[in-house]
């Protein structure tokens, strides 16, 4: 839902039944073995269970991934790529097991202004992969990369999302060299903001904001580059990671090795190893022959909730016990938690008239999909916001859904779809056509096919089409979708990374870097003003102050109810996303609200 070359605070999932696959735009998936799902900037891999064919003498961690696209920080947005890249660089801030606070990482230290606008980080005795030491220079570097590089995808975290300090030319463009991030000395970094945000820290734990030795690609002015590029994204990516490249077949497999000089905690396992598979069947053989010790979510056709058997929750919600016995009569170790995420039909509201996206709210029992359709691996949603970042957190979002919700909590109402229908003027002899598109996912298409069923009787003609995920967004960015499936999961813990897709003004197909493809208007929304005045106020309020806080709170209700109003997205669900793994796996912990992608392995290893 973005433009491909500036993608901002985005990351979209891409729903492959229960087990989703966390996507971040643009127009890139990230498949993790629920279901079969194509990704943009890779091919669609054949279906294989053989194993590793490089040579890794010591103990190994075998994983599988779905297609990589690269391993270059700024340029990469499928959490495929990220969740390597997550084990090779390694950033100023970290979020421990995946939690949702943040803690230094290559800051051992650092201060804040006291008007929230300027931070200065001590660094860590950190030396990269290629044996440099890391320099506070490397993150102008690299952080310049971020905002000016052709190959970034992420400049609008720096110029926009965080707002750090930078000219702009005649024509409203990123001014090359004016980014306010200065080496103080080789071990101290300013940041300088233009005005306060709060979630500063957290989103400088997101690896597009990784140091990289000062000059090593040649993508910005300035730089003729150490390594050709294509060498560095895809080969040789050097990061000061616990774990650096050992090569990279695409479409087959991805090794890493220990790095011995790492400064932090050294990795426990000599080498991670993924074997790629984008096929359900293949990834459930490689599994069952124990291939793979550590698995991320089985494909829905394969999974069973009733072998789930949780023996304790821990303190951030992650439930833990086992899960089988599976089919080669092993009994697998279980971790099942709800990141932040949210999938969601969108709507096209310039195509789609709000009679009829209002028909397909009241149609949708949300309860009843994820109990039916994705085996109860989700919870639920009736906002955009997940429950845990909610304002009052998840009781306070239940009882606003379950009190005011406008369309039926947990029910269908096809008598009240039929009739706003009719009330538009809509009947058995008009009726209203509409193309639903989705992108490779056979439990998202059973869910079509219920609602198809469900609408045909509110004088509504549903056709499903499905299409591979990159031309889904494809077509986004062009206005050329009427309804479609997407998700979201979190860049920073904060309801406003998720709230931004409905801010009116950012819906616009038209303009260049849609940041959702709603379309979202007065002439087509009654309540796009209200939000379009809520999400300013968050704007208004970015301080990380009780204050400001309470503002923003209040704003995100009153965005999520304008939603509810107009309808432009129907939320689903809030995926559960799960990971086994056998017994001979050890160090491997709950992970928290960020996700098993933001998980460091270097604590993890094979006995």
């Amino acid at each position: 839902m973005a433009d491909s070359n500036n993608v901002s605070r985005r990351r979209f999932l891409q729903a492959t039944g229960g087990a989703a696959a966390a996507a971040a735009l643009a127009g890139c998936s990230g498949g993790d073995g629920g279901e079969t799902t194509t990704t943009s900037g890779g091919n669609n891999t054949n279906a294989t269970t053989q194993q590793t064919t490089v040579d890794l003498e010591g103990t190994t961690v075998n994983m599988i991934a779905s297609t990589i696209t690269t391993f270059d920080p700024v340029a990469a947005t499928d959490t495929e790529s990220g969740r390597v890249i997550q084990q090779v660089f390694d950033c100023l801030m970290q979020y421990p097991q995946a939690k949702t606070s943040v803690t230094g990482e290559l800051a051992t230290d650092f201060s804040v202004s006291d008007d929230y606008t300027t931070y200065t980080f001590t660094l860590a005795d950190a030396t990269y992969h290629n044996g440099d030491s890391l320099k506070a220079s490397d993150f102008v570097y690299a952080w310049e990369r971020l905002v000016a590089s052709d190959k970034s995808r992420r400049a609008y975290f720096a110029l926009d999302s965080i707002g750090i300090k930078h000219e702009k030319d005649s024509d409203g463009n990123y001014k090359s060299g004016t980014l306010g991030v200065t080496a103080v000395d080789d071990s101290t970094l300013k940041v300088e903001l233009e005005e306060p945000f709060h979630a500063t820290k957290e989103m400088l734990a997101y690896t597009s904001f990784a140091p990289v030795p000062e000059g090593i690609v040649g993508d910005i002015d300035g730089y003729d580059g150490e390594m050709e590029y294509n060498k560095f994204a895809s080969e040789k990516p050097i990061g000061n990671g616990p774990f650096e490249m050992n090569t990279y077949s695409k479409g087959t497999e991805v090794a890493l090795d220990k790095y011995d000089d790492y400064y932090g905690t050294k990795a426990a396992a000599d080498h991670i190893h993924w074997q790629i598979i984008e096929d359900p069947n293949a990834y459930y053989e490689f599994t069952m022959n124990k291939n793979a010790d550590i698995v991320n979510d089985f494909p829905t056709s394969k999974y069973d909730p009733k072998k789930v058997n949780v023996d304790h929750t821990t303190d951030f919600g992650a439930d833990v016990g086992t899960y089988g016995p599976v089919r080669n009569g092993e009994t697998m170790n279980y971790v099942g938690n709800t990141p932040l995420n949210t999938y969601y039909i969108g709507f096209n509201m310039k195509s789609v008239p709000k009679p009829v996206r209002q028909a397909f709210a009241y149609a949708m029992n949300q309860q009843t999909m994820v109990q039916e359709v994705f085996k109860n691996r989700g919870t639920p949603a009736y906002f955009l916001t997940p429950p845990t970042i909610f304002p009052g957190g998840p009781s306070a979002a239940k009882d606003l859904a379950k009190n005011e919700y406008p369309y039926g909590y947990n029910k269908s109402k096809i008598a009240k779809a039929r009739q706003v229908m009719e009330d538009a003027g809509y009947s058995e002899s008009k009726k209203f056509n509409v193309t639903f598109t989705q992108y490779d996912s056979d439990s998202w298409e059973s869910m079509a096919k219920i609602l198809r069923d469900q609408l045909a009787s509110a004088h509504i003609q549903m056709n499903i089409q499905r299409v591979p995920f990159s031309t889904l967004t494809q077509r986004g960015r062009q206005g050329q979708l009427e309804a479609y499936s997407l998700g979201w999961v979190a860049d920073w813990p904060a309801a406003d990374n998720f709230l931004q897709l409905l801010n009116p003004p950012q819906t616009d197909t038209s303009l260049k870097g849609p940041i959702s493809y709603l379309n979202w208007t007065a002439e087509n929304g009654d309540a796009a003003e209200k939000a379009t005045k809520a999400y300013q106020t968050v704007r208004d309020n970015p301080a990380p102050t009780d204050e400001a806080q309470q503002k923003r709170d209040a704003a995100y209700k009153k965005m999520e109810k304008a939603n509810w109003e107009d309808v432009g997205f129907l939320n689903i669900y809030n995926g559960l996303r799960e990971v086994m793994w056998y017994d001979n796996v050890e160090g491997l912990k709950p992970f928290g609200g960020m996700g098993f992608s933001r998980y460091k392995l270097n604590e993890v290893s094979t006995k």
